[in-house]
């Protein structure tokens, strides 16, 4: 899993990266609204945290023009502003959900793996697309019962096309998924993981769009 975190504060930007990156989530920690370069915006993200107090701007705007622009990715506002009014105006605004600072770093990995899971429509950890079962948080994926032995990189695809079943995802957007911190993976690599992956959990539940990307079918 991979986190935008948008936080000035610079002791508990440390922390919170600490505590998420103990728990296997990667995070881009940036702490001014304009270094998030027009290129980064598009960076595909499983949530991104963001604080209201900005040096430069507002959260606000922020989630304002992200809604604007569609973007559908899961928004948890980080802030020490309590009144209602400031939560109401967040969740109004198209936040997720919303978090008063002080909080525990564990309350916020929950809250990040609660926001994911009900924006790939899935009720708890176990993810089931028919007799498929993928535990994103165990690192395990199971087809009718039988565990799946698949590499790291075979199963974060899987997690992947599985945020969406039934959606064409782009090479692209695969390939800096795959590795959000690091180069994007080769598309010739990509192809070389389907291939493999197909093999593990039946060609036919992996469709492929000549051209644009994959689509896993439930």
């Amino acid at each position: 899993m991979h986190v935008l975190m948008l936080e000035d504060d610079l002791d508990l930007g440390r922390a919170l990266l600490n505590a998420l990156k103990s728990e296997g989530i990667s995070v881009r920690w940036l702490r001014r609204a304009g270094d998030l370069a027009p290129s980064l915006a598009d960076e595909p993200v499983d949530c991104i945290l963001l604080d209201l107090g900005l040096p430069d701007g507002t959260g606000f705007d922020l989630l304002k023009q992200w809604r604007r622009a569609s973007r559908d990715v899961p928004v948890i506002i980080m802030t020490a502003r309590t009144e209602l009014e400031h939560r109401l105006a967040g969740l109004d605004g198209g936040a997720d959900d919303f978090l008063v600072k002080p909080f525990a770093p564990a309350e916020l990995v929950s809250r990040i793996r609660a926001v994911v899971r009900r924006c790939a429509q899935q009720a708890g950890e176990v993810w089931t697309l028919g007799d498929l079962e993928i535990e994103p948080r165990r690192y395990v994926a199971s087809l009718s019962g039988i565990p799946l032995d698949l590499s790291p990189r075979e199963f974060r695809l899987l997690v992947e096309l599985a945020r969406s079943p039934d959606t064409i995802i782009s090479k692209g957007v695969i390939a800096r998924r795959l590795e959000p911190l690091g180069d994007p993976v080769d598309f010739a690599a990509i192809e070389v993981h389907v291939s493999n992956l197909r093999k593990k959990i039946g060609a036919e539940r992996i469709r492929t769009v000549r051209g644009v990307g994959y689509a896993l079918s439930p």
